[in-house]
């Protein structure tokens, strides 16, 4: 590991006063509950996307009392398109407990705000620094690549002591004074640095703070860290899905399951293949099948089969028995709930 640890810190600091970003809607205050909810917006989003949904949530919620209070299905109508939507889920139930067990305040340290639904331990050291300015790091993926290239950190991050003692080394590098004002502008420098300079691939090494005490950039193959050997398996899946329609023009929606894709979110009814959608449909007539839409998620490829259904009833078994919000939808009245963005957008394409 690298000397001048303090040095390190404070190039950060002074970097980003001067070059990161510092414009940003959630950057500029210590309030907890806008910079949580930007943290939990920005895992695996980018902020160009985050930007808008950050503004209208915080239009509908504008503090933890109004989202602890909403319905989770506002929650998840506002969040729909923005994905991973266990984030959505996880947020309400944490403004739920950050008002049942602390008052309505957020709680200033790392151990207790990871005891909070969807808060880990690398947005619990966001919170901490950015609004109390503990002295306590993150290790999100941005951070982790340039961490681990300043270092020369070669070690397998698939494997769990070499995270952890990742983690003794970000901590090492923390600055050691001036905390209330240095941990912001050191997390968030670092944060700007994985975004902007030190990127996955062609990183601008010449421009960065940490060139010259950097191994990675020394050794001129910066690319080959972090390290990191398990790595998931793409796979594929095949979805039906009803789009049935009674004589006025409503559709038929139900509520997901609570765990596996799109849980909790209102969605037509879903089918493995096409015999088993015309079997269930069996008051629809006129099935029409509409071309095949592909939605790429983190790990699966999605081919959503879309078939159009008139019906002469309401189906008399949902799809999901236990859930007694299943019916017909007007247009006004679906465009208000929870959808997956590819629903949402199939749903706007019909006549």
């Amino acid at each position: 590991m690298n000397d001048g640890t303090d040095d390190i810190a404070m190039r950060v600091v002074r970097w980003q006063k001067e070059h990161g970003r510092n414009h940003l809607p959630w950057q500029n205050t210590r309030d907890p509950y806008r910079v949580w909810l930007s943290e939990i917006m920005l895992q695996q989003t980018q902020v160009t996307t985050v930007l808008d949904y950050y503004t209208r949530f915080l239009a509908r919620f504008p503090d933890v009392k109004a989202l602890a209070e909403a319905p989770q299905d506002d929650v998840l109508a506002l969040w729909s398109g923005l994905g991973y939507y266990s984030r959505a889920r996880n947020l309400h139930r944490c403004a739920q407990q950050v008002m049942s067990e602390f008052g309505g305040q957020f709680p200033r340290t790392v151990p207790e705000l990871s005891s909070l639904p969807g808060i880990g331990r690398s947005t619990a050291g966001a919170i901490a620094s950015f609004c109390f300015g503990e002295r306590v790091a993150i290790l999100d993926a941005n951070v982790r690549r340039v961490l681990t290239r300043v270092l020369g950190f070669d070690a397998d991050l698939a494997v769990a002591a070499n995270e952890r003692r990742l983690w003794d080394c970000a901590e090492q590098l923390l600055p050691t004074s001036d905390l209330d004002n240095a941990m912001p502008r050191y997390t968030q420098g670092l944060m700007d640095l994985g975004a902007g300079v030190c990127t996955p691939r062609a990183p601008a090494c010449l421009v960065c703070p940490l060139h010259e005490q950097c191994v990675a950039s020394r050794e001129g193959q910066p690319e080959r860290f972090p390290v990191r050997t398990r790595k998931l398996k793409r796979s594929a899946q095949s979805w039906w899905l009803l789009l049935l329609r009674d004589a006025s023009g409503r559709l038929w929606l139900e509520r997901r399951p609570d765990s596996g894709i799109w849980a909790g979110l209102y969605c037509p009814p879903v089918f493995s293949d096409m015999a088993a959608l015309a079997a269930w449909a069996g008051s629809a007539n006129e099935l029409q099948e509409l071309p095949v839409v592909t939605h790429v998620l983190t790990h699966r490829d999605l081919y959503l089969h879309p078939v159009v259904g008139k019906a002469h009833a309401a189906p008399t078994m949902p799809v999901t028995p236990a859930d007694a919000s299943a019916g017909f939808f007007t247009p006004m009245e679906w465009e208000g709930l929870g959808l997956p963005a590819p629903v949402r957008k199939l749903l706007r394409t019909l006549d």
